[in-house]
């Protein structure tokens, strides 16, 4: 099974969406007219995040909440003229140390997409503002998130309980080396869901198999964890990092994966369509568990994707609003938009808003213009 081109990113779709229309002529020095520009961001350091918030601040651009865009999708809110929303996904420890102070300063607020799955407990927060990288874990802390969400900073929703990719293949297509580390630690596969175990760059010589979100319309490929472990102890054995200097390493673990992966199959629609239904529903329980609070019932789905199944789940979970994208629509918020399909744009376009000191789309660096299409 191939990843169908919607669920890839990169220089060509950027492209494609530029030639079809679907970024928001505001990006291009027009008026932003009845559009609410949605941006997103990741794990922004300070220095980068500041100076687009003072633009937003500077130029009387007000933030709004998930609710408030689930109301204007409706048509039963009108916005201010000016309106935007700041989404930061995954709840990285940024958000507390940087984001949080910086947003408050500037008389803002930010939607956090949290996933709690990854979210671990602390006795107390971490100093907020703290130079250099932060401690710990790399996401938040629930006693952070608590924190920003009461003091209505950040409006916290769901981004999926794990945000997990999965293996839908039986064919090996690659091993763990040196160097996985560089890999994101939200794009390593999950090897098994309960308890909860992901590929690390400790694991090497793992096979690795086509990946796909756990939101797609792709089955999980049930694989036992005995290749994955037969493979990790044989390069364990053989030397670790200095295995991988033989020629004929890539032989070697191919066999062993083989050997210990025979009757490997799909799991069943039933088994896919609850494990859609528990990453959305048990993410929103336990955000609004943890957080005292009965407002969590929006999500964005991990990078972006979504299909048949999870659309479906969606609508019979009652999900006011999921951030999603597909081939068709303009990356911004319009009235009337399907509430389960909302799309948004990378935060390197806030600068492109009316206002003073905007940024022309025809004056930015040529690696700017070229990857227009990033999500």
């Amino acid at each position: 099974m191939s990843i169908p081109f919607g669920e890839t990113g990169g220089l060509v779709r950027g492209c494609l969406d530029l030639i079809c229309g679907r970024f928001p002529l505001f990006v291009f020095g027009a008026p932003v007219g009845d559009l609410l520009p949605v941006f997103h961001f990741h794990d922004e350091p300070r220095e980068a995040l500041e100076p687009k918030l003072r633009y937003l601040a500077d130029n009387g651009y007000r933030t709004v909440t998930a609710d408030a865009i689930a109301s204007f999708v409706r048509g039963d809110r009108a916005l201010d003229p000016r309106s935007v929303a700041l989404c930061f996904d995954d709840a990285w420890a940024s958000v507390w140390t940087d984001a949080g102070p910086l947003l408050e300063a500037y008389g803002l607020t930010a939607i956090v997409y949290a996933i709690p799955g990854r979210i671990t407990e602390a006795l107390a927060c971490r100093p907020a503002g703290a130079a250099g990288p932060p401690t710990g874990s790399p996401f938040m802390t629930w006693p952070e998130l608590r924190s920003l969400h009461a003091a209505g900073v950040i409006d916290v929703q769901s981004h999926t309980q794990t945000h997990a990719k999965i293996f839908t293949a039986k064919a090996v297509d690659d091993f763990v080396e040196p160097g996985y580390d560089a890999t994101p630690r939200l794009a390593r596969p999950m090897i098994e869901s309960d308890p909860l175990r992901f590929v690390t760059p400790e694991d090497l010589g793992a096979p690795l198999y086509e990946q796909r979100s756990r939101m797609s319309d792709a089955p999980r490929m049930l694989h036992t964890e005995e290749p994955h472990d037969a493979c990790v102890r044989y390069v364990a054995a053989e030397g670790g990092p200095a295995f991988f200097q033989r020629a004929n390493w890539r032989e070697r673990l191919g066999s062993i994966a083989e050997g210990a992966a025979r009757g490997m199959s799909p799991e069943s629609e039933d088994a896919q369509v609850r494990a859609i239904e528990d990453e959305l529903d048990r993410s929103r329980s336990e955000l609004n568990a943890r957080l005292g609070a009965a407002t969590v019932n929006h999500v964005c789905l991990p990078w972006g994707v979504s299909g048949v199944k999870t659309a479906a789940a969606l609508t019979r979970l009652r999900f006011a609003t999921a951030i999603a994208n597909r081939m068709a629509g303009v990356h911004a918020v319009r009235r009337g938009d399907d509430p389960h399909w909302l799309k948004r744009l990378p935060n390197r376009y806030i600068q492109r808003l009316p206002g003073r000191g905007r940024r022309w789309w025809f004056l930015a660096p040529p690696a700017a213009r070229a990857t227009v299409g990033e999500r």
